[in-house]
């Protein structure tokens, strides 16, 4: 039955393009109805603060109502909470304390809301009757490809409609996107009976829950690895596009050149994620993620730091960007195998709030490296992080877990 694991792809097509519009809309409509950057930039801030808070709480939740009904519900949710923004703004009644209020809940049902849909892929798998890898190979490609799709369209939608209607369409992706995931998902949850995960006796209190999956995953010192390596990587990431590469395309470059150099890491991502998908049950895992994370790491911070030609630069970020498309689905698939059901959504949750926790500091990493050091220092600085947070699973012979067992998923970790 291939048709709930489609429709949930389907799903988070609609829905990460529309996330995608929001980040470029949102902002851009904060700048055109205050004129001050200042504001704009809060917005970020009211949104990922209670988005990785939740995460972080709202895995329990999961665990207990299934991700199937906290995923529909918390998109159901943010497409009211998202279609107020411009319905209000409509009606004078869009105060600038009262949009950041909208932000921070609609960041707080984001989060809950993308742990659920990521925690159903073991469902999801196990109906489809298709390797772990395949489900996390289509899944990075279709984030791969929203990411770009998303980020043009919400250039062309701005500057045809404006930002006002732009967010009109990211509420109406989220209810779109619940409404589909609700159709294709139904006959999986019939199938399976309660979501929910069952116990004979009452269930533990919401503390106990948090707690139980806080420990299970200080235990795994894999996962755990994963969860700090990502963080890392993701601070150093966001250092990297919200302000490394803008400083050096206003310096030598032009907008239009980081545009297309974004697009060009984003859907050579995309074409990795798909042979991923392909070929991910057939290939070993430590020594793909360890040359797919050399490959995709420094080089991209030292050709820019050193001044490569342009069309060395393009070179560079189609190779990184295609070995970046291997690196998601490998990651996916471990998490999944190592984490028994009836903790997934409390510790993927955990895992997720590890991955965005540092990301609202990244500009704040690259923008100090740059006033402090320079921009070709703070690049060689970020590109040596990286290559040494990635690097160090090489002599750590713990990662090497990371392989493929030979038992059932559901006994590892256990």
């Amino acid at each position: 039955m291939k048709l709930p694991l489609y429709g949930w792809l389907a799903a988070e097509t609609i829905s990460l393009v529309g996330t995608r519009i929001s980040m470029l809309a949102l902002p851009w409509f904060v700048l055109e109805t205050t004129g001050s950057p200042a504001k704009a930039g809060l917005i970020a801030l009211f949104e990922m603060t209670p988005l990785v808070l939740s995460k972080i709480f709202g895995g329990p939740i999961i665990d207990r109502i299934g991700p199937r009904r906290v995923a529909i519900a918390c998109d159901l949710g943010s497409a009211v909470v998202v279609g107020l923004i411009p319905l209000l703004y409509v009606a004078g009644l869009l105060h600038f304390p009262i949009l950041l209020a909208l932000v921070a809940l609609a960041g707080a049902l984001r989060g809950p809301g993308d742990s659920a849909k990521s925690s159903m892929i073991p469902q999801l798998v196990e109906a489809a009757g298709v390797p772990t890898e395949r489900a996390t190979g289509l899944h990075s490609f279709v984030e791969r490809t929203a990411s770009m799709l998303g980020a043009a369209a919400a250039g062309l939608l701005i500057g045809l409609v404006g930002a006002t209607d732009a967010i009109i369409i990211d509420a109406a992706s989220f209810a779109l996107g619940a409404l589909v995931l609700a159709v294709t998902t139904a006959g999986l949850s019939r199938a399976r009976g309660p979501e929910p995960e069952e116990h004979p006796a009452r269930p533990a209190p919401y503390r106990a829950q948090l707690a139980e999956g806080w420990h299970f995953l200080r235990r795994d010192r894999v996962l755990l690895g994963i969860a700090f390596m990502v963080a890392l990587t993701n601070l150093i990431d966001l250092a990297w596009s919200s302000v490394l590469m803008p400083v050096w395309g206003q310096q030598h470059a032009g907008p239009e050149t980081i545009g297309l150099l974004f697009a060009t890491f984003s859907g050579f991502s995309a074409v990795g994620s798909a042979v991923a998908a392909a070929l991910g049950d057939r290939i070993r895992r430590y020594p793909t993620y360890l040359v797919c994370f050399l490959i995709t790491g420094i080089p991209r911070f030292l050709v820019i730091a050193f001044g490569a030609p342009l069309w060395v630069v393009f070179v560079v970020f189609a190779i990184g960007g295609t070995s970046s498309g291997f690196i998601n689905p490998i990651l996916g698939a471990i998490q999944f195998e190592r984490i028994p059901a009836h903790v997934l959504g409390r510790v993927m949750s955990l895992i997720s709030a590890f991955a965005w926790g540092l990301m609202p500091l990244g500009g704040l990493l690259g923008g100090s490296l740059v006033s402090a050091f320079g921009l070709t220092t703070a690049l060689v600085a970020c590109g040596i992080a990286y290559f040494v947070v990635t690097m160090f699973p090489a002599i750590d012979p713990t990662w090497k877990q990371i392989e493929r067992p030979n038992r059932l998923p559901a006994a590892v970790g256990s």
